[in-house]
């Protein structure tokens, strides 16, 4: 990493994220405190170049951030996720000589928040299509009609990063990429009543004809699979700081089980439970399977950093991060769960709320089924017609 990572998030911050965490889910909110300590150290602009305001940290940096901050506030780390892959995406296309997102920069430097209106319930074309009406103004602004779910940072976004198909244009159909500000047109609904990530207050929106002005319409592709530097941006920002995330998840459940274990004693041979060969087995295999992620995802964000070319490999790389940071994620909480005994099953656990958070990453895209199809197609090639 270019600085130390304590020099951005410091250890008395991360505590007052972490001593936050637990009141946060309980009463379903959104972590206001938690934003206003971040904004403050920067972190907003943390992919942002210096010239424009920012912090000048590549993705590899921000990679491991974000999997320190998600140790201590796995909701808190998911929410700010949505911002930092606006920014990542700008950092992606101006590396790649397209500057079409620096006022996204310059706004986050500036303390704007952005949420990623992707999601649509249903859709599962995610990037490669939408449901919501783009409709084209005389002035090149944009009208967007429909409703986009999880929209992570509900309650205090300032812009929205946004999808919409254009079917009337005479080039049409046109993918339009573009940001909206909140306004009477867009509601925000108070419907985040989940299990687990409840800080992220993902919550729907709904859009009555919002207006992107023409200078914030960024992007028009067809439909479909393409290689267009905003839906790689998208999906390889995305991809690896989601895996990011859930791997600090599955860190800190390590953690705690080790904690757990040397603290508690058997009644039976009255050593600590971390001298039990059951329970060495268990936090061993535990680790086995943590330490294979954070290399893997670090080589990964090198490469979109450095501009290494995979080619078509690209997808599979990425949606297969995911897959396996996620569900090695899981795994590692529930073995956490065993080793720390039944205590981790009452609610004000800490390993209790990772257990409830960590069931969120199966859901986020790339699904499972949607992994293994796109690894199939690398390896095998497309399905015959």
């Amino acid at each position: 990493m270019s600085i130390d990572p304590r020099t951005v998030l410091s250890d008395e911050l991360i505590e007052r994220i972490r001593s936050r965490a637990a009141d946060v889910d309980a009463r379903n909110v959104f972590p206001e405190e938690d934003l206003a300590d971040l904004r403050a150290a920067g972190y907003l602009g943390a992919l942002v170049p210096e010239d424009r305001g920012g912090l000048g940290l590549s993705l590899a940096d921000v990679s491991l951030l974000q999997q320190r901050l998600a140790e201590a506030a796995p909701a808190t780390a998911l929410a700010i996720n949505m911002h930092l892959v606006w920014t990542g995406v700008a950092k992606v296309m101006q590396d790649r000589g397209i500057d079409d997102l620096r006022f996204v920069q310059e706004d986050a430097a500036a303390g704007e928040v952005f949420a990623f209106g992707i999601s649509e319930a249903g859709n599962d074309l995610v990037l490669f299509g939408s449901d919501t009406e783009a409709a084209p103004l005389p002035d090149g602004a944009y009208a967007f009609t429909g409703t986009k779910i999880f929209t992570s940072l509900g309650p205090v976004w300032t812009r929205l990063g946004l999808h919409g198909l254009d079917t009337s244009s005479p080039d049409a159909p046109q993918m339009v990429y573009a940001f909206v500000e909140r306004d009477e047109r867009v509601v925000t609904r108070d419907d985040w009543n989940t299990l687990g990530m409840r800080g992220t207050q993902s919550r729907t929106t709904e859009l009555h004809g919002a207006v992107a002005p023409a200078d914030r319409v960024v992007r028009r592709v067809a439909p479909g699979p393409t290689p267009d530097p905003i839906v790689f941006g998208i999906f390889s920002v995305f991809e690896l700081l989601l895996a990011s995330v859930y791997t600090g998840i599955a860190r800190r459940a390590l953690e705690l089980a080790v904690a757990t274990a040397q603290k508690r004693r058997s009644k039976k041979t009255e050593r600590a439970y971390s001298q039990d060969p059951d329970i060495r087995w268990r936090i061993a295999e535990m680790a086995l399977a943590y330490d294979a992620l954070p290399p893997q995802i670090a080589a990964l964000c090198r490469d979109v950093d450095e501009q290494t070319d995979h080619g078509a490999r690209w997808f599979s790389l990425l949606s297969g991060v995911k897959h396996r940071a996620t569900g090695t994620a899981k795994r590692v909480v529930d073995e956490a769960m065993l080793a720390a005994g039944g205590s981790s099953y009452f609610a004000a656990n800490e390993l209790s709320r990772l257990y409830r958070d960590v069931l969120a990453g199966a859901f986020h895209p790339s699904d499972p089924e949607s992994a293994h199809a796109t690894a199939a197609a690398a390896w095998l090639g497309p399905l015959e017609a």
